[in-house]
């Protein structure tokens, strides 16, 4: 029996993203100041470049077995643009095509354990519940998360990519 799969992924163009990356400490500092007076946010914002992607199962391009996690990137073609990135939440894991290497991360924010609250920009995750910042290697940029997110292993074989959690 197939269960469904539930992501969301954003992306950025071209001008947006050499704008973030030319104001990345501003937005560090507007992302930490937004989540630290607004509280928790619904999962409606965890992409701010438009509505999340629609459930599915292996049509999505995306299956599930056990700590394995395997995107066809044939069918999730976003991902093929660095800058682009999925929140899978039945794995809970955020994935990101980081200049051309794919991430794959863990969802579950080491703060107070949100896994659904994300927003990916200049190579950075961010918390949405409460405003930590990770870098796309786990690490913590900005708190209130003192520990990094794991770090889950890919392999990309053709249009294949594989995560082992």
């Amino acid at each position: 029996m197939d269960k469904d799969i539930i992501t969301r992924s954003g992306s950025l163009t071209e001008s947006r993203r050499r704008f973030l990356e030319k104001s990345g400490v501003s937005l560090v500092l507007a992302t930490f100041g937004a989540a630290f007076f607004t509280a928790c946010s619904s999962t409606e914002d965890a992409d701010p470049t438009g509505p999340p992607t629609p459930p599915g199962n292996s049509s999505s391009g995306i299956t599930i077995s056990g700590s394995v996690i395997v995107i066809n990137l044939a069918i999730q073609t976003a991902l093929n643009n660095s800058g682009n990135w999925l929140l899978i939440e039945n794995a809970k894991a955020l994935v990101a095509n980081v200049n051309g290497s794919f991430v794959a991360l863990t969802s579950v924010c080491t703060h107070s354990g949100c896994d659904r609250n994300w927003t990916f920009a200049a190579s950075r995750f961010t918390c949405t519940c409460h405003g930590s910042v990770f870098d796309a290697s786990g690490r913590v940029v900005q708190g209130p998360a003192n520990q990094p997110l794991t770090q889950f292993t890919t392999q990309v074989s053709g249009t294949t990519l594989t995560i082992n959690k």
